[in-house]
């Protein structure tokens, strides 16, 4: 039995799929192991939203060939689609798949044979057209269920629509077979993934279905005790999903939603498809709505003509609003995009000095939202990760709780009520009773 073992690069989505890559491994009679297990082939996933995805590849495939030096190394993922020469001519590399082949790795790479050079299966993006159903496996309390894939938008600064295609999603069916086969595992929290969550729908270019109707329909599925949305676009983020939202028992008070910039002027290059009124205004709704709702923000700092007045003015516009967290990365040139030919260059030094600014602002922000927590209740998911005996999980509104470790706990649902925040920065509880009703 060859063994092999996988390593994942960049988002949710990814996860998801090389989970279920590994699951149609196991499924050929393949062993699954650690990255350190002397496995005989080696799969790596590979990201291409920054500048540093050839560094971090290079680097796997190092690490990878000290631990197994005659192992078959297979690279795959968005970075692959882009580049694929190019990471066929790295040091080490058997095989490269691009986006419209790797599902189907086991049959293309029949025996997974060394031969002198890496060979390259990468047919262009315009075949990436099909839906492939993934799920991450695994971690017993949380799983990330991909619900769509491609994206048909233009930003100016991304390469995601030429390494992944056009938008397409799964079937509310199939989505809703997926959730009752995680549940069936005992997984209780189901985190709803894709490039474009929130462009749900699409399929043969076709729009059939909505991400409303899926919300609707998973909010059925009995034995998962929660859902998320990884990520959703303001424009996308429609009332009625908010609305429902705010009733649900098991969509979570937990929205992500991409800004990038709080600058009209900065927007309008980026080619985003919304104003900074509409994202203020989808922020101002669902604070109406609930109140201790968690609010995450991406945001892009850099850009290409963007000025210092600029970065004040999204400085200003993000601490204005209620929001919880910023997930902040500083402009990063990807080739084929339009922004790189923009007038306007910032230099990194400067890209980094207002990344800082930001993501200390996200640290404000987010000890501002936990304190706004303290002396309530709230049903906290434990899960399995272990660090000095103490353990962590999330409550409903994305509060990250520390308890002492209890291995009963594991999984588990508590109702606890915050009591503050610790040196670490997590919050603390006690528990007000032990069993959580289900729905």
């Amino acid at each position: 039995m060859k063994k092999v073992a996988f390593y994942t690069l960049g988002c949710k989505l990814n996860y998801s799929e090389t989970s279920t890559i590994g699951r149609i491994f196991q499924e050929r009679g393949f062993e699954k192991v650690e990255f350190t297990d002397t496995p005989d082939i080696y799969v790596i996933n590979t990201c291409s939203v920054t500048d540093n995805a050839d560094k971090k590849c290079r680097k796997i495939v190092k690490e990878a060939q000290k631990h197994s030096p005659n192992a078959f190394i297979t690279i795959l993922g968005c970075y692959a689609q882009l580049k694929p020469k190019e990471i066929a001519e790295i040091p080490g590399v058997d095989a490269v798949l691009g986006a419209a082949e790797k599902f189907q790795l086991v049959d293309i790479l029949d025996g997974f044979t060394k031969k002198e050079k890496a060979e390259v299966y990468a047919s262009p993006i315009s075949e990436a057209n099909t839906f492939h159903n993934s799920y991450s496996f695994g971690d017993r309390t949380r799983t990330f269920l991909k619900v769509q894939d491609g994206c048909d938008y233009s930003c100016s600064f991304c390469t995601i629509p030429l390494a992944r295609g056009n938008s397409r999603s799964d079937t509310i069916e199939n989505v809703v077979r997926s959730a009752n086969e995680i549940a069936e595992s005992g997984v209780k929290e189901i985190v709803l993934t894709g490039v474009n969550t929130g462009d749900f729908g699409l399929q043969d270019g076709e729009r059939v279905e909505t991400f409303f109707d899926l919300v609707k329909e998973l909010d059925k599925v009995e034995n998962i005790e929660r859902f998320r949305i990884s990520s959703i676009e303001p424009n996308l983020l429609k009332d009625e999903i908010m609305e429902f939202v705010a009733q649900s028992n098991r969509f979570m008070p937990h929205f992500h939603i991409p800004l990038q910039s709080g600058s009209n002027k900065i927007l309008k290059l980026m080619r985003r498809r919304y104003q900074r009124e509409l994202y203020a205004d989808r922020v101002s709704k669902i604070k109406a709505l609930m109140p201790h709702c968690c609010i995450g923000v991406d945001v892009i700092v850099g850009f290409p003509g963007e000025t210092e007045e600029d970065f004040i003015e999204t400085y200003n516009f993000i601490n204005g609003l209620d929001v919880s967290y910023l997930h902040v990365f500083p402009y990063s040139e990807r080739e084929n995009t339009l922004a790189p030919e923009m007038p306007g260059k910032v230099s990194i030094k400067e890209r980094n000095r207002r990344a800082d600014m930001l993501r200390i602002l996200s640290e404000k922000k987010k000890r501002y939202f936990y304190e706004q927590n303290i002396g309530k209740e709230f049903t906290v998911l434990f899960e399995d990760d272990v660090k000095d005996g103490i353990m962590e999980g999330w409550t409903e509104n994305y509060v990250r709780v520390a308890a002492k470790y209890d291995p009963v706990l594991v999984n588990e649902m508590k109702h606890v009520r915050l009591t503050g925040i610790n040196a670490a920065g997590l919050m603390e509880a006690e528990e007000t009773y032990t069993e959580v009703l289900k729905h």
